[in-house]
């Protein structure tokens, strides 16, 4: 591939390869990427770091794809010849499998909707960083950080929210908003994608966890950024959310509230169309459509060199927020065909353990472990 002279991207590639991924002579590597000018050429810098680093590297690009879109036949096809190692980086989503969502693939008692969560999280035969929507600025400013400090604040971060009943989080913009954490585990997104099985987002940088579905209640008040289906907003009138029994069940604000409740009603629709194609099983339209409105996602943003800029790759590592998502979770058990992130801003954050004591792990913004 043609040389590349930006110093700053070579290096983000180089982490991110030697690093992030810490890929070895003679593994096979996929990037999956789109002819966009940014994704593509972070790609081909990806690229040469790979293929410096010795692996066997295929880069394959497809049309862009949504949430609601199809992923190639060929990326499915490539990504079921499991590579060591995939790369996703798009100016959108990998794009959904239409196979998987009509005949779900399943690892012991676990089904999977795409290939790509069933190797990665079932039969954990892949590692994976992916990048939906990353940006040049992005790659070259928020890739090159202290992962030692950071997996290690992952790591305390992760071990308080598998031990909570819940959490508890508030804000000065009219946040009162609580929901179950019992018997769901943390994730963690630190950048440490070095085993089969591992995985997340570049850039890396926070601590997530799907709660207990139709266990959340009270007001989430977005005032940071959010996702719609047209992409992401930067919030100027605050998004009130009121849940009741772990869904949505208002939105009220100005124009983003709007677009984030058209997002939800296409989502919903869209269900039915996808059981009457014969693309999510049948009978589950309902569920679907359901779960569009699900409380699907707390997380913590831990990225220092991130911005709100109005992509949630890098909004929702934003230090000093935690953002809420509504669609599908990670637990694979509220299926839906969105997943829509909101940042919080300066949250106070309060965990319940089983034995009834509390801990605030964030004051207003501030971390305090």
């Amino acid at each position: 591939m043609e040389s590349l002279h930006d110093a700053a991207l070579a290096e983000s590639a180089r982490i991110t390869v030697t690093r992030v991924l810490n890929i070895k002579p003679g593994e096979r590597a996929l990037i999956v990427t789109n002819p966009s000018f940014d994704v593509f050429t972070i790609s081909q810098y990806l690229y040469n770091a790979l293929t410096e680093a010795g692996a066997s590297a295929v880069m394959l690009v497809q049309p862009r794809k949504s949430q609601l879109d199809f992923a190639e036949e060929a990326v499915l096809a490539a990504l079921a010849s499991e590579p060591d190692a995939v790369l996703s980086i798009s100016a959108g989503k990998i794009g959904k499998d239409r196979k998987g969502i009509a005949e779900p693939y399943t690892r012991g008692r676990e089904s999977y909707t795409h290939i790509f969560d069933y190797l990665l999280y079932g039969k954990k035969s892949i590692r994976s960083v992916w990048s939906p929507s990353i940006t040049l600025p992005i790659f070259s400013e928020t890739v090159a950080l202290d992962y030692d400090e950071l997996r290690n604040t992952c790591l305390r971060l992760k071990a308080l929210l598998d031990r909570a009943e819940s959490v508890f989080i508030t804000n000065a913009a009219g946040t009162r908003f609580k929901t179950s954490l019992k018997n769901r585990l943390g994730q963690s997104d630190d950048g440490d994608f070095t085993l089969p099985g591992s995985g997340g987002n570049l850039p890396a940088g926070e601590v997530f966890i799907s709660p207990v579905v139709g266990a959340s209640s009270g007001t989430i008040v977005f005032d940071g950024s959010i996702s719609s289906h047209k992409g992401e907003i930067i919030i100027k009138e605050p998004v009130f959310a009121e849940v009741a029994d772990g869904y949505v069940t208002d939105l009220s604000g100005g124009p983003e509230a709007a677009e984030v409740e058209e997002s939800l009603r296409l989502a919903a629709e869209k269900a039915f169309q996808f059981e009457k194609a014969g693309n999510i099983p049948a009978g589950k339209a309902e569920l679907y459509a359901k779960n569009a409105r699900n409380i699907g996602e707390v997380g913590i943003g831990l990225n220092p060199k991130a911005r709100i800029i109005g992509n949630m790759l890098v909004d929702e590592k934003v230090t000093r927020t935690c953002h809420i998502a509504i669609g599908h979770n990670y637990e694979d058990d509220a299926p839906a065909l969105i997943h829509l992130d909101g940042l919080v801003k300066n949250p106070t954050m309060e965990l319940t353990y089983e034995d009834g004591s509390k801990q605030t792990i964030m004051d207003q913004g501030n971390l305090l472990v």
